[in-house]
């Protein structure tokens, strides 16, 4: 299993603000250079349609990681998150085992549920259905990845005795993590995901959750010390934390989303020179 304890990811910007148009060939190249300064993994986001107006230009996620897995050797590569039940979970687990063999076993899959309509409605598959689509898709491709033939009738799947070879280079199993923030999905990653994946908590909202995860883990008959995390973070530079606070929240504003009732929230932001943002990291890594 993928360790991830006190290791450090960077964010491959795969989207963009219109006009800004994601440059993939800069893409390939940023995604070399992060490994080369040492960086344990590298994560872009997934969608298929983003936005309105605004609108937000997107390449496609597992063929971003292809083309920098194609290009590095060592670096972790990982989607924060891949929206699962908008794919053909039959296509991708096919698609995400040779991903793994092509790389080597390096794929680190961030999976949530989603919760743009306007996507879901595009693609033909039923909104208030994704916590649905979620679970069985997930079982599908665990079955699919582990079992040497799988037989099973699900919502839009009838699987009569299908095996699929070769299985992702990692085993037991591709490590998944769930992302979300209520009790349900904090649930499905800690019984059926590998870990959580978080986005914009702080320390301390990190820890609540995670503290429910670890029992949900327990509930199961899962050792919670075998649990994987990840936090995403919002990180910016500069001379103080003064001086570049109005540029990152003006950044937020314009291009996250802040979930109600949910923890995450602009004050998780690392910022200021590189000791005020070690500091603020340390604290990060304080809680787990």
């Amino acid at each position: 299993m993928t360790v991830l304890s006190n290791t450090f990811g960077i964010a491959a910007r795969n989207f963009t603000a219109y006009p800004e148009i994601p440059d993939a060939k800069a893409l390939v190249d940023y995604g070399v250079r992060v490994e080369e300064l040492g960086y344990d993994s590298l994560w872009v986001w997934d969608h298929i349609l983003l936005g309105v107006d605004p609108h937000f230009p997107i390449l496609d996620s597992l063929t971003t990681l292809t083309a920098i897995a194609a290009r590095t050797s060592k670096i972790k590569l990982g989607t924060g998150i891949l929206v699962l039940p908008l794919r053909n979970p039959v296509a991708l687990a096919k698609q995400l085992s040779s991903m793994d063999q092509f790389s080597g076993g390096r794929l680190l899959m961030g999976m949530a549920s989603g919760w743009y309509k306007r996507e879901f409605d595009a693609m033909g598959i039923p909104f208030d259905k994704r916590g649905k689509l979620m679970d069985e898709n997930l079982e599908i491709m665990r079955r699919l990845w582990s079992e040497p033939m799988v037989d099973g009738k699900y919502m839009a799947h009838d699987i009569s005795a299908a095996v699929m070879y070769p299985k992702p280079a990692q085993q037991p199993t591709l490590p998944i993590l769930i992302g979300g923030y209520v009790d349900r999905v904090l649930q499905r990653a800690a019984t059926v995901g590998d870990g959580w994946l978080t986005y914009f908590y702080s320390p301390e909202a990190f820890a609540k959750s995670w503290a429910k995860l670890r029992n949900f883990a327990k509930e199961g008959g899962k050792d919670p010390d075998k649990l994987l995390n990840a936090s995403q973070l919002p990180i910016m530079i500069g001379p103080s934390k003064a001086a570049v606070q109005d540029e990152m929240n003006e950044w937020l504003n314009k291009e996250w989303d802040f979930p109600e009732h949910s923890d995450c929230s602009r004050e998780s932001a690392i910022m200021g020179n590189v000791d005020e943002c070690v500091e603020q990291l340390k604290a990060h890594q304080a809680v787990g």
